[in-house]
């Protein structure tokens, strides 16, 4: 029997909006000072009462509507009881039985929900070598420390059906729902910084399940699901059971390992927060799907499609949409040139620009190289210019003589001396070399190849 690797995602990304899930706290993730960003609500001291977000809820509203889910009419906070040092109040709110939206696709992978909760405070170890020892023995005091910074940042948790089979499709997975993030501009979901984390349950032939905890690089989720999976294979096929568990992954060892064995849904005892309304969406004008959908913008898959029928690659439409600084000046470029010249542009937006120039200037470029007026090599000049000191681009070429001699009579005189001190050779390219290094570069390549190919086929 054919062993399966079957895949689901659980994956957590912090929502950039302006204050935190419950209370009127600044939610920044790049506060440096600890415990400065909180309130008696996120350090959850006794008889201080949440309030919901609705910026929050917005956000998750959106991204549910660009993934085609079905958005909740009526939804409710819970709260999702255990104990850790980083909850204070004992209990995280979070959402169970009512998520913001169910169903949905992405990336060909089924969505089974979304929904919104609270975000934990960080626990900070020490390094090994800061940590004092006691006076005998040289004993180590373990010493944690919590930033309540970022306990009760809105959270949203997207988990999606187990349909994954193989490692790859589940990076790709999370590298879309990232950029789709970034395009709906309600998350960064930056994984270095902990904005965006994934947790993998891993299964062979719909057994016992296994959960990886919080992966943080996309090529992490690749090697944890192929680890987990061989690791599971060796189990059943040495006789032993796999034990349902969650497991942490060891970057440096490239291995999973025993963190502790994994609850269910009833070890939390779930109940509705009673500080916190039920909501009937439905009846929230600013929460209508004709409301919210005025602000999804193109979607990932729409400007793929878009920028394809205009003849850029893959690899060009990809920076476009993984780096929206460059998309912007690319469709600023858009604007200023007729399409047939927007694959030329590209090229030289991804390989020669190291910082967006002059819009006007840069379009210059390009029509210069379609009329034929600059090479390739002059063009590249032109705009190194034009990154360091600015200007016009057409009298930098100018100036700077590289505005290419295409007058066929000039260029025939030109191949017809270089024929007469080449010793018999007919081979284009070489001789197209020698007459481009005699005319400084500056003659048409596209026209002598034509003369040189006439005056050697006599």
């Amino acid at each position: 029997m054919e062993e399966k690797l079957t895949v689901g995602l659980e994956i957590h990304a912090e929502l950039n909006t302006k204050s935190k899930a419950f209370c009127s706290c600044k939610n920044n993730p790049d506060e440096t000072k600890p415990n400065v960003n909180v309130c008696p609500i996120c350090l959850g001291y006794p008889g201080a009462l949440p309030v919901v977000n609705k910026e929050a809820i917005r956000s998750v509203l959106r991204l549910g509507l660009a993934i085609g889910g079905k958005l909740a009419d009526y939804t409710e906070f819970d709260r999702k009881n255990y104990f850790y040092p980083d909850i204070p109040k004992g209990y995280q709110i979070s959402q169970y039985k009512h998520p913001l939206v169910t169903g949905g696709e992405l990336a060909g992978v089924k969505i089974t929900r979304i929904h919104l909760e609270e975000d934990t405070a960080k626990s900070m170890h020490p390094a090994e070598n800061s940590k004092p020892a006691l006076p005998a023995g040289g004993l180590k005091i373990e010493n944690s420390l919590l930033d309540f910074n970022r306990s009760g940042t809105p959270l949203l948790e997207l988990v999606t059906e187990p349909v994954i089979h193989d490692a790859e499709t589940a990076a790709r997975f999370a590298k879309e729902l990232q950029i789709l993030l970034n395009c709906l501009n309600i998350a960064e979901a930056n994984m270095e910084k902990g904005e965006m984390r994934i947790e993998a349950n891993v299964s062979i032939n719909l057994g016992t399940k296994v959960e990886i905890k919080n992966l943080n690089s996309f090529k992490s989720v690749e090697k944890a699901i192929k680890y987990e999976c061989a690791r599971q294979k060796a189990l059943r096929e040495s006789g032993q059971e796999v034990t349902q568990e969650t497991r942490g992954w060891d970057e440096n060892k490239e291995e999973t390992f025993p963190q502790r064995l994994k609850e269910s849904s009833h070890d939390y005892r779930y109940f509705p927060d009673p500080d916190l309304p039920k909501l009937f969406l439905s009846e929230i004008e600013d929460f209508s799907p004709s409301v919210l959908k005025n602000s999804i913008p193109e979607l990932p898959w729409q400007k793929r499609e878009r920028l394809l029928k205009l003849g850029l690659t893959p690899e060009h439409i990809e920076i476009y949409i993984t780096k929206p600084e460059w998309n912007k000046y690319f469709e600023e470029v858009a604007e200023a040139l007729d399409g047939k010249l927007l694959p030329i542009a590209s090229n030289y937006i991804t390989s020669e620009l190291k910082k967006p120039i002059d819009i006007a200037q840069f379009a210059e470029v390009i029509l210069m190289i379609d009329e034929g007026l600059i090479s390739s090599r002059g063009a590249k000049e032109i705009i190194r210019t034009l990154e360091e000191a600015g200007g016009e681009a057409r009298k930098i070429a100018e100036g700077r003589n590289l505005i290419q001699i295409s007058d066929r009579g000039e260029l025939e005189k030109l191949a017809k001396e270089i024929l007469s001190q080449s010793s018999g050779s007919t081979e284009i390219n070489y001789l197209i070399g020698l007459a481009m290094k005699q005319s400084s570069n500056r003659a048409n390549p596209i026209i002598l190849q034509e003369i040189f190919k006439n005056l050697t086929s006599l």
